[in-house]
């Protein structure tokens, strides 16, 4: 492949490659991610939808982004009601995926600075409170006339070694149902909304009602239903005080369904009726000792030596003659025998 890349000395936008190569975002996720990054300060301020419908992804395109957004940790929700009783939805946008403990503590931050007459929906550029440290003059947001540059192999051999992921380990079939059930409640309440990190926290207490015989929709009913009169604070708490102070008993041993013995598969065995050359083998059903084959041709000789002694000229008679000697007419001497 060729490739023929010309820098950009003005206008340009900082990406990560952990979004621009991110295998679970859509292009349009990213376009409106690296979109909404690279506005100015008067333009950030506008709802992400708005942002969205000028890029033209609209409609369902838009609700996949922003909920691929949502999951991976690039955008925050927050939801309140206003002292005229009107709710205002405040939303944070960030580079790099957040928690929702650092997306709050980052809220937070933004809160204590000075007074503005607008209220941001869509976060703006600022100083970082978390995540991993940059340099200072990005931290600036200093305009150049030319992009920064890669690091030189000699310059990253200085770093070490990449520090590699931590394995997830991997969840039991309860485990992965629960966490399925724990991912939907957003779909019932709001406020119960939790990220993907969230709901493998508690992934585990929900296996253990599964495993108590409580059923995937019984469970999402007890999670959703008699909820606070003043909202949820925190999601994963009340989910996590739910779930240990209501559950159910342990099931009886009788009571718990054990999975039925396989079938035992019989060994083949060498049919007894085979000639001597012609050996071969079949699994029988039951005590049988001969295959199907043979014990079908056994049956057919049987049956034509038993008809050979019960009637030694069968083969030579016609059909004709065979109904004569039962007494029983055709059809040609019955019409003569009744002409007048």
């Amino acid at each position: 492949m060729l490739r023929h890349a010309i820098a950009p000395s003005r206008r340009f936008t900082k990406a990560s490659h952990d979004v621009v190569r991110h295998a679970r975002l859509t292009s349009d996720a990213k376009i409106l991610l690296l979109a909404v990054q690279g506005l100015p300060d008067d333009q950030a301020g506008r709802p992400l939808s708005e942002h969205a419908r000028r890029l033209g992804i609209t409609g369902r395109a838009y609700q996949k982004s922003k909920e691929l957004l949502v999951t991976h940790g690039y955008v925050h929700e927050w939801r309140e009601q206003g002292e005229r009783g009107r709710w205002v939805t405040e939303q944070l946008l960030s580079n790099v995926p957040l928690s929702a403990e650092e997306a709050a503590a980052l809220r937070g931050v933004r809160a204590e600075g000075p007074p503005t007459d607008r209220k941001p929906t869509v976060g703006e550029p600022a100083g970082r409170v978390v995540g991993p440290q940059l340099p200072v003059d990005e931290e600036q947001e200093k305009n150049y006339p030319h992009p920064p540059s890669e690091a030189e192999p000699e310059e990253l051999a200085d770093l070490g070694p990449e520090p590699q992921p931590e394995a997830e380990t991997e969840l039991s079939p309860e485990a992965q149902e629960g966490e399925r059930v724990l991912l939907s409640l957003r779909h019932v309440r709001r406020e119960l909304y939790l990220g993907v990190r969230e709901a493998r926290g508690l992934a585990e207490l929900a296996a253990r009602w599964l495993l108590r015989g409580v059923s995937a929709g019984e469970l999402r009913r007890v999670l959703t239903s008699e909820l606070p009169r003043d909202g949820v604070r925190s999601a994963v708490g009340f989910l996590r005080f739910r779930l240990l102070h209501k559950m159910p008993p342990e099931l009886p041993v009788e009571a718990v369904p054990r999975a039925a013995a396989p079938p035992r598969v019989p060994e083949l065995l060498t049919c007894a009726a085979a000639s001597e050359g012609e050996e071969h083998v079949f699994r029988p059903v039951a005590d049988e000792t001969e295959c199907r084959d043979c014990r079908q041709r056994a049956a057919w000789a049987y049956w034509e030596r038993h008809r050979a002694l019960a009637d030694p000229e069968a083969d030579s008679r016609s059909w004709r003659q065979r109904f004569a000697k039962l007494g029983v007419a055709t059809e040609g001497e019955g019409a003569a025998q009744a002409a007048p």
